[in-house]
């Protein structure tokens, strides 16, 4: 039995991690909202209350929940010096330059009697007056006004982008935006060097140090031989092609084709899941607006030349070519209906992005009530959950969820 399994959308879920959102989210200013990729701030303490009812619904439902925190702070309890290691990686990637004050900061956070607690500190940010004896030193001590030594992580919540389970391998993420580029060391640690996870050989179909961006929101299993995959504002083409050719070449996986969307590139529809996701067999939800924008292209393997990719596009409307690929007729759902006010409210409040935990039953946002009631009608059960202050991250459930395992379809 594989430590990871993820070879369909909408497979029986048994295995997810998510993210409880912490101090980094209290650390959120209005001044610095645009930093740190929000357009809100969420309320802390109701934030929790929702997130606490989203991973209880999944408990209600046989699956196991796991955190992100957990999972980090297991792993680095497990060895000293990969502890050491951790630290010394995180303040670099942080980008502290004094060497004095690298110095402070490795002691403080090596201070920390639990392990979790420093964990979750180096997702908050550590502000200037929690470090130790803080002395201006640089240049820019003196001249910004900003309170932190190293940034908040407010976005860690949404664990869908930075690494992705795909078949029985993990995608780490190179990530769009420097602001987010730190949330992937703590994957990257947990298949390296966790107790149970790092011991299990398993296969890295990316690595954060590739030079091209890929973010986990914009890559969707099908099946065990189909990915789409969108480039987005945030995934490169180059990634895609990259990932491809690893899963086709270099590792032994039962991958052998790739579906590009072409999505229009804003931060409305940052990622492929924002618009477009699985809800059954045959059915996906998709923000209608959109689908004559999007251009698909297939990505397979080239039968003449030794390990290169052909790229090929696709002139047909999209049902139709989830119909030739997945082999049965597909139905797409409008988020929000037909309506364009009710459509593009609901989009942006995440309505198409639902998480399934088994076949035509899916996980959404209370709020988006026009998209779940044409769920409903289309025969798909939606759990609905509160999402007044987790929806102002800009992500939905599947964007909160990481399924490390999920149970092989029967049909």
């Amino acid at each position: 039995m594989h430590p990871l399994q993820v070879k369909s959308e909408i497979g029986p879920l048994k295995k997810v991690m998510v993210h409880r959102p912490g101090k980094e989210i209290a650390n959120l200013t209005p001044k610095w909202l645009s930093n740190l990729l929000f357009d809100d701030i969420p309320w802390l303490p109701l934030a929790i209350e929702e997130h606490d009812i989203f991973a209880a619904t999944y408990r209600a439902h046989g699956v196991e929940v796991v955190y992100l925190a957990d999972l980090v702070a297991e792993t680095l309890d497990s060895a000293p010096e990969i502890k050491f290691q951790f630290i010394k990686q995180f303040i670099q990637e942080a980008h502290v330059t004094s060497e004095t004050l690298s110095g402070v900061l490795f002691e403080y956070l090596m201070s920390f009697s639990s392990t979790k607690a420093m964990v979750e500190k180096t997702m908050a940010g550590i502000k200037k007056d929690e470090v130790p004896n803080f002395q201006k030193r640089t240049l820019s001590d003196y001249i910004r006004d900003y309170p932190f030594v190293t940034d908040p992580m407010p976005n860690l919540y949404f664990t869908r982008d930075p690494f992705s389970i795909i078949g029985n391998g993990v995608v780490i993420s190179k990530m769009y935006t420097t602001t987010r580029s730190r949330e992937s060391i703590y994957g990257d640690y947990i298949f390296k060097f966790h107790p149970f996870y790092g011991k299990q050989n398993i296969p890295f179909y990316y690595e954060r140090s590739f030079p091209s961006t890929i973010e986990g929101g914009d890559i969707l299993v099908l099946n065990q031989h189909l990915l789409a995959i969108g480039v987005s504002e945030r995934t490169h083409p180059a990634g895609i092609e990259k990932l491809a050719k690893n899963l086709f070449f270099y590792h032994e996986t039962s991958f052998s084709t790739v579906l590009a969307f072409d999505i229009p590139k804003s931060r409305s529809f940052m990622h492929l899941d924002t618009i477009f996701t699985q809800v059954d067999y045959d059915k996906f939800t998709i923000h209608e607006e959109l689908q004559p924008a999007i251009k698909v292209y297939e990505v397979t393997k080239d039968l003449i030349r030794p390990q290169k990719l052909t790229i090929k596009p696709i002139d047909k409307p999209i049902d139709q070519i989830l119909s030739l690929y997945l082999d049965l007729p597909i139905t797409l759902i409008p988020c929000g209906g037909t309506d364009v006010i009710a459509s593009a409210r609901e989009q942006w409040s995440d309505g198409a992005n639902t998480v399934a935990i088994k076949p035509g039953e899916v996980i959404a946002y209370e709020r988006n009530h026009i998209t779940n009631d044409i769920l409903d009608r289309y025969g798909i059960k939606v759990y609905e959950i509160p999402s007044s202050e987790l929806s102002r991250g800009r992500g939905g459930p599947r964007c909160m969820s990481m399924p490390f395992y999920r149970e092989n379809l029967t049909k």
